[in-house]
């Protein structure tokens, strides 16, 4: 047993002080956008045979028990009162006709989406022939669709000024991005980047564990959802699921969801803030995901591929996104 204090003697004393230990490794490395990766895997994830007929099989019971039942009381209630039996079946008649309105709006948006996928593949094979009789019918199809809009008046009146002087399938085309479709390009990437600013506000600031992911699914149902109805394929809620599934599934089988080094290199103040904060380097790596996202988008739904005009820069959408919300952090 020793009595009193002991003296450690230190030759070093220089290595025990704060400032000179060695900084902690970051064991979990670089951000990696964890939010999107698991949205891009739930969307893209592909039911199995099993589940589709599971479900299929668990509607079409609940649905046939449910209006049998139904059946079954208006028709007891009309014996009992014909009175409220007459105000039920109408109330069922109303509902069948919401139903009804229901699908047909669905119909209708996958038959809008199939119309600017046809425009596009139309518009693709004219570029490949250069074939200016095709690219005049492509014209054609592009005016038709967007006669109803008066955000598009001045550039159909600007084409159909410029189009007979033009003598060739990619002069034509091109003209067509210049006039109509640039007003449209510019609306989408706006919805781009309020999509990637809000997802990578969340991601940086709102410390809950679904917060964000919760947060980046939305918002990209939310943002596939305004471009389509942009450029005139307004989707429903099934289409726009479907919608979604592709523009991810794409983006999973190209590899466009993977996080490399130069990501957040490429994007202002990302390298910086990934060492400031590792939430806040989440936050843009999971905005510039979604901007990711955002251009697939806008060439899914595009009734025209990228010809003349140029392919939006998800560096530059992530930067106009982010411009002076993460610059003094």
């Amino acid at each position: 047993m020793t009595r009193g204090p002991i003296l450690f003697d230190l030759e070093d004393s220089k290595a025990a002080q704060p400032e000179t230990a060695p900084p902690v490794p970051d064991l979990a490395g670089p951000p990696q956008g964890a939010a999107m990766q698991q949205v891009a895997a739930i969307a893209a994830r592909k039911p199995s045979s099993l589940a589709r007929w599971f479900w299929a099989i668990l509607v079409s019971l609940t649905g046939f028990i449910v209006s049998l039942t139904a059946w079954d009381y208006v028709t007891g209630l009309v014996e009992r009162s014909p009175i409220l039996g007459g105000i039920a079946t109408v109330l069922v008649g109303l509902l069948i006709l919401v139903l009804a309105i229901v699908a047909f709006r669905e119909l209708a948006a996958f038959g809008r989406l199939r119309r600017l996928d046809s425009i596009q593949n139309q518009a693709r094979d004219a570029l490949n022939t250069h074939d200016l009789k095709f690219a005049r019918a492509v014209i054609a199809a592009l005016n038709k669709l967007y006669a109803q809009r008066p955000d598009t008046a001045w550039g159909r009146s600007e084409l159909a000024d410029k189009s007979s002087d033009i003598m060739d399938a990619d002069g034509l085309i091109g003209l067509a991005e210049q006039t109509i479709l640039s007003p449209l390009d510019a609306q989408a990437q706006r919805e781009v980047e309020a999509a990637a600013r809000q997802v990578a506000t969340v991601t940086a600031i709102v410390p809950l564990a679904l917060a964000d992911l919760f947060t980046a699914l939305t918002a990209n149902l939310r943002m596939i959802r305004k471009v389509a109805e942009i450029y005139g394929g307004r989707a429903g809620t099934i289409g726009s699921w479907r919608l979604t599934r592709s523009v991810l599934t794409h983006l999973v089988a190209t590899g466009a969801v993977a996080v490399g080094d130069d990501l957040i290199g490429s994007i202002a103040g990302g390298g910086v803030l990934s060492k400031v904060s590792r939430r806040f380097g989440e936050g843009v790596v999971n905005g510039a995901l979604t901007a990711r996202v955002g251009v697939a988008a806008i060439e899914v739904c595009r009734p025209l591929p990228f010809h003349s005009a140029e392919r939006p820069s998800v560096t530059a959408l992530v930067r106009r996104a982010l411009t002076g919300l993460f610059a003094k952090s």
